[in-house]
């Protein structure tokens, strides 16, 4: 098989929202540009405006987008049968109540049976392809099994499938009633992959633990940044004038993008030092944490210093709400940006002087290699992807997990001292090219073309073969 004629089908169970969608992004315009063709099978969600569209976030891509919105509006959105490019509504890795997408762990057979029916007839439709490379581990491992038993299949580890794991192996709360199911489940669906991505060393061997398989399996490839994520001159004043004041995107629990908003004398605090937290607002990334050391911290600084929580898709959130912990400790100078394209991160970047990031179970830390490209330097967590990526007292500041009078220290340490700020800064954006898509993608190319030519070599599944 010639190198140009590899075709690969990349499935995202999700609609795209969080880290493992720009990921996945990435890897399909890299395999792109190394002469591989790909299509891309994701959810989506015709109902959530422009930031859940497949088609938006995958677009110059060939992409096949499933759309859950049919399912949502119906009576039975888990057990929801319609017409092709739809599905029943996605499952989570996450448990939050009242959220539309229940976690994993709580559906039954018949839900699993209705997902894997609806995505074994989306990735026929898309092709027949050389080779499979599946994001996460979810229903569509078992669909693809039905629709291309014989392809082999390269599956892609993120970390959010590996905390519910963790989390059953703890021992499931007691609605998560089928909890065990999907645990076998998904150790079945990485022991049937040729090769199975994780981006690093830590989330390696926490997969091949909780999978119960041979590190060897795994090839380790990191997550990277794109050449959008680079040192550029920026009007702050004008950027936050629009983010926050004219056209925010900040919102308050149960309430739409735009709900929480800003006066132009808010924007006083950010002609000072501005430190930025990009995520979801999920529990693992400890915002509470983050913002109760920013305020104790704020009164040791110097001069005024601002907090930007950029992030938080619309109606998503763990555990208490930014806003509700911004008002309870009644601190000021924090600021909700709200959920923004990927495309305009690196503006949000380049108006900041420091990325904190107070997560202590990442993987990786997408965030991080992207801000440390723009010339910031990272206070972040001592654990997983942080301590491999961040050189403490080089390239910014690790910490303990857990501890927010370290975090705090952290702060006071960054934003009044200038010079030390910008020493590490300056060391990060040389130290991170690394991590550059650029020098990733023949990695990933390589390993699209071992697996092609390995043809029916692929492990045999730890189960049955399902029916189709």
């Amino acid at each position: 098989m010639s190198r140009s004629a590899v075709k690969i089908l990349m499935g995202f169970y999700f609609y795209p929202r969080g880290g493992s969608a720009h990921v996945c992004e990435a890897i399909a315009t890299g395999l792109e540009q190394e002469g591989i063709e790909v299509t891309v099978v994701s959810g989506s969600r015709s109902d959530a405006a422009v930031w859940g569209l497949a088609e938006r976030f995958f677009e110059g891509h060939d992409v096949r987008p499933v759309d859950f919105s049919p399912a949502l509006a119906s009576d039975d959105p888990l057990h929801f049968s319609g017409p092709a490019g739809t599905a029943p509504m996605q499952a989570s890795f996450e448990a939050r109540p009242d959220a539309p997408d229940p976690v994993f762990a709580s559906l039954d057979d018949d839900a699993y049976e209705a997902q894997v029916q609806a995505w074994t007839r989306e990735l026929r439709a898309a092709g027949d392809p050389d080779v499979l490379y599946l994001h996460h581990l979810t229903p569509i491992n078992a669909a693809a099994a039905r629709a291309f038993p014989e392809t082999p299949v390269i599956g892609h580890i993120h970390g959010s499938e590996l905390l519910m794991l963790e989390r059953i192996a703890r021992g499931a709360p007691p609605e998560w009633t089928h909890a065990e199911a999907w645990a076998e489940r998904m150790a079945d669906w990485a022991a049937s992959c040729s090769r199975l991505v994780a981006n690093s060393p830590e989330g390696l061997h926490r997969a091949a633990e909780l999978l119960d398989l041979d590190p060897d399996r795994f090839v380790l490839i990191s997550n990277g940044f794109g050449p959008d994520f680079a040192p550029r001159r920026i009007d702050r004043r004008a950027h936050w004038r629009r983010h926050l004041v004219a056209d925010p995107q900040g919102w308050a629990p149960g309430e739409e993008p735009g709900s929480v908003r800003y006066e132009e004398s808010d924007l006083q605090a950010l002609e000072g030092t501005v430190l930025i937290a990009v995520s979801r607002f999920t529990e693992v990334k400890a915002l509470p944490l983050l913002i109760d050391a920013f305020a104790r911290a704020r009164l040791r600084f110097e001069d005024r210093a601002a907090l930007v929580l950029a992030g938080g898709y619309p109606e998503e959130w763990e555990g208490e709400h930014p806003l509700q912990t911004i008002e309870r400790l009644e601190v000021p100078d924090v600021f909700l940006a709200g959920w923004h394209s990927h495309s305009v991160m690196p503006a949000f970047f380049n108006a900041s002087d420091l990325l904190v990031h107070a997560s202590p179970r990442e993987q990786f830390g997408q965030v991080l290699v992207e801000a440390m490209a723009c010339g910031l330097p990272v206070i972040a967590i001592d654990r997983g992807g942080p301590a491999a990526i961040v050189d403490d007292g080089e390239t910014g500041w690790l910490l303990p997990p857990d501890d927010a009078e370290a975090l705090a220290d952290a702060m006071v340490e960054a934003v009044n001292d200038a010079y030390e700020r910008k020493r590490r800064g300056a060391r990060a954006l040389r130290q991170v090219s690394e991590y550059s898509w650029e020098r990733l993608r023949p990695q990933l190319a390589e390993l699209v073309h071992e697996v092609a030519g390995e043809g029916d070599e692929r492990p045999g599944s730890r189960e049955p073969a399902a029916q189709p």
